[in-house]
């Protein structure tokens, strides 16, 4: 090789080293804006990070749930959506609704962040219209987690499953492409990927996408899709899904009717269980994984009391909350589009907060507000269609 030439490629080995280097100090810096969940000991929950096998190796955040006791268990990987916000942002994903009900049959579940989301590090990978690529991409980060469960004496290594919603149900069935023989199921719930930026035609790649699955894939799947679903509608979603199973994969499809204002919110809400649970313990017993509840405890929820009614407001008055800020304003408005039970906190000096769904929305509320306080002064303003407030 001659002098330009080892000139040019010690050029390009440079500028790759210098670019890692400023991917992480980049989203190191925008790590510390991202919402911090504190764990819950009434659920076992802790939270490990994992380095992933990249060339510029970056630690996942990984959210672990476990039974009572010293195992091994049984394991669920749970992976996570794509919020439409800078995913840098994207808290870390509990699904405490879904959490509960595997930890009372004697499950372990594992929420991993991927690359690029939450407190994990480096860049979301494999962005672009190249929807297979992307699953694929993803896909990397769920083999870290699996060879490091594969570490852990707490994991039963023969029974464990997977499952995902939206991106999350992408990343699924690109690593169903090539498992670890411990996976006995998998299950997709609304997942696909909708890429807009520079006319990518993203219905034609998802199918295409797949279809290049499916031709991969030899362990059975179960896919859950709504009709209403504001993403992947049944005439998104039908033909990918026969693509699927044309190339070669074994799935079912349940596609279901209209769940309350959109169906691809189903999974994780506790009204959605009719929908998909007894369908996926199905599932797992015909692949030998346990679906008796073995700890009842975890299905105990000690919520916080509502406070009385007051006559301070009517609900829908957002210029009478006593906020600080138009963002305030705008977050109550927001608050006033989640559905029920949901709660909205603040201390009329600044900080404010809502949260909806889940264990208990109004003690998560209250707390996210308080976060932002030196004195705890956050109150409930509203929780349901009731204000609560008094000055």
């Amino acid at each position: 090789m001659d002098s330009i030439g080892v000139a040019n490629r010690m050029n390009r080995i440079l500028f790759k080293l210098c670019f890692g280097l400023f991917v992480a100090l980049t989203f190191l810096s925008e790590a510390s804006a991202t919402p911090v969940l504190p764990t819950d000991p009434k659920l076992n929950e802790s939270i490990e990070f994992v380095k992933n096998n990249r060339l510029f190796a970056v630690s996942l955040e990984v959210t672990i749930f476990k039974p009572d006791g010293v195992g091994p268990f049984p394991v669920i990987v749970i992976n996570h959506g794509k919020a439409a916000m800078n995913n840098r942002l994207q808290a870390r994903s509990r699904y405490t609704a879904v959490t509960r009900e595997f930890l009372m049959r004697g499950y372990a579940v594992v929420l991993p962040m991927r690359q690029g989301f939450s407190h994990s590090g480096g860049a979301v990978v494999g962005e672009g219209c190249n929807i297979a690529g992307n699953g694929e991409a993803q896909a990397d980060d769920l083999i870290a987690v699996t060879n490091w469960l594969k570490s852990q004496a707490w994991v039963d290594l023969q029974r464990m499953a997977m499952m995902g919603q939206s991106h999350g149900g992408v990343t699924t069935l690109a690593y169903a492409q090539q498992p670890d023989a411990g996976y006995k199921a998998f299950v997709n719930f609304a997942g696909g990927l909708m890429w807009t930026s520079g006319g990518c035609q993203w219905q034609e790649n998802l199918k295409r996408a797949f279809a290049s699955y499916g031709s991969k894939t030899k362990v059975p799947s179960i896919w859950f899709y709504g009709a209403n679903d504001s993403l992947f509608p049944p005439n998104v979603i039908r033909p990918a899904f026969d693509a699927y199973v044309a190339s070669g994969g074994k799935a079912e499809l349940v596609a279901y009717p209209e769940f309350e204002e959109d169906a691809h919110g189903m999974f994780g809400n506790p009204r959605g269980f009719p929908i998909w649970f007894d369908k996926v313990t199905a599932l797992f017993e015909a692949n030998g994984l346990p679906t008796a509840i073995t700890q009842a405890r975890f299905g105990v929820i000690d919520r916080m009391p509502k406070p009385a009614t007051t006559a301070f407001a009517v609900i829908g008055n957002a210029a009478v909350v006593p906020c600080k800020s138009d963002a305030c304003r705008d977050g109550y408005q927001t608050f006033l589009t989640k559905r029920i039970p949901r709660a909205f906190a603040t201390n009329g000096n600044g900080p404010w907060a809502w949260a909806f769904d889940g264990d208990d929305p109004l003690k998560r509320a209250l707390d996210s507000c308080n976060r932002n306080t030196k004195d705890n002064s956050c109150k409930l303003y509203a929780v349901d269609e009731d204000i609560v407030w008094t000055p």
